[in-house]
């Protein structure tokens, strides 16, 4: 078992989430290869999404999960299987999505299924999918109680 293969990965993954989450999209380019694809079977965007290469993947992020959303992705659970160059990976996501401007707040589950590949001595993630196991929505309207008091990208120190 090539057990420093399995940590670069694990670190590739949190490295693709936490700069998915700070909007690091520069950063986030270098976790994929040229080619990437990605598909997200997300019920809120109707039929699922899919993006061919690098550059495609990334617009969609910087277009979608801009300064108005606010977005944490946890990952754990991993069952990586690394065969020389390549490897496979599983991992349970849970993520929510605050979109103040629109009041809602969506949350969900899956399972992404992700294959890797090493390039010039780096592993990078050369797919990455999922279809949801469960997501909600919810209007922050429907609990009156519910108050953002924290968002970093309001731009201002005040809370939302």
């Amino acid at each position: 078992m090539d057990l420093a293969a399995l940590e670069e990965i694990r670190r590739l993954k949190a490295r693709y989430l936490r700069c998915l989450d700070l909007k690091l999209w520069d950063e986030m380019a270098g976790t994929l290869t040229a080619d990437a694809h990605a598909r997200f079977g997300t019920p809120s965007y109707g039929e699922p999404l899919d993006f061919e290469g690098r550059d495609a993947i990334i617009g969609f992020f910087r277009n979608a999960v801009g300064p108005g959303v606010i977005t944490v992705h946890f990952a754990g659970q991993p069952e990586i299987d690394v065969d020389g160059g390549t490897a496979t990976g599983t991992w349970l996501m849970r993520d929510k999505v605050i979109v103040p401007e629109h009041r809602v707040v969506i949350e969900g589950a899956a399972y992404y299924e992700d294959t890797y590949r090493r390039v010039d001595g780096a592993w990078l993630t050369a797919s990455t999918q999922y279809d949801r196991l469960y997501e909600t929505m919810m209007s922050m309207d429907d609990v009156p109680s519910l108050k953002l008091t924290a968002n970093r990208w309001s731009g201002d120190s005040r809370p939302a």
